[in-house]
């Protein structure tokens, strides 16, 4: 097995290279889904979140009331770790369940927005970043997700700076350029991760 840590800056596109290498063949687990899952009504996590931030962030349905939880935790570094200590080892713990049933050939590739803020990076054969300028991150959050461009800036801000991503990088993936560009580069990174997964399979010679 293969184990790929993918990531980038919101807006970098990550999600584009993601869905990119899965048409490749990677077994791709993402991680924005596993944070849904780990706080589903049942799940232990929810409960630790209630005991921790109040019955206020748990919706008339029993789900999590997410803007209630980001009022509380956007801009209060100490109530924001607290929300990482409960939620970062449930993620892993369920990312672990997905990547082990993928199979001893796979190429897993952990699709993690917080790989390096989490310290994943370290547990993964390769890093891959999906990397473009904050103007650019700034410019595509304001014209395609609606975000005015202050509300940009601090979704930019409150994740790891651009260069500890990119240090953190076994190949970087600048996708500053049009959606084919992409396509080309992402199918020359899958042609690379695909070697060096094969020659992981094959026996040490004499």
């Amino acid at each position: 097995m293969l184990r790929v840590g993918l990531t980038g800056g919101i807006g970098a596109g990550k999600s584009t290279v993601s869905a990119l290498l899965a048409a490749h063949g990677a077994v791709v687990i993402d991680y924005d889904r596993l944070a849904r899952e780990i706080v589903e009504p049942g799940r232990p996590a929810l409960a630790v979140i209630a005991a921790r931030f109040g019955d206020g962030v748990i919706g008339a349905d029993g789900t999590l009331d997410r803007p209630a939880l980001g009022s509380i935790v956007f801009g209060d570094p100490e109530a924001l770790s607290d929300l990482n200590g409960i939620t970062h080892p449930a993620i892993r713990d369920l990312a672990a369940e997905r990547e082990a049933s993928a199979g001893p050939d796979a190429i897993v590739v952990h699709d993690n927005p917080l790989l390096v803020e989490m310290g994943a990076d370290a547990h993964c054969d390769v890093v891959v970043v999906v990397d473009v300028p904050v103007e650019v991150q700034v410019d595509r959050l304001v014209t395609i997700r609606g975000m005015s461009a202050d509300e940009a800036r601090a979704r930019i801000a409150a994740q790891a700076p651009r260069d500890t991503r990119t240090g953190a990088a076994d190949l970087v993936i600048d996708n500053t350029g049009p959606e084919g560009e992409l396509a080309r580069i992402v199918g020359g990174v899958w042609d690379e991760l695909a070697s060096v997964a094969a020659a992981r399979r094959e026996p040490d010679g004499d």
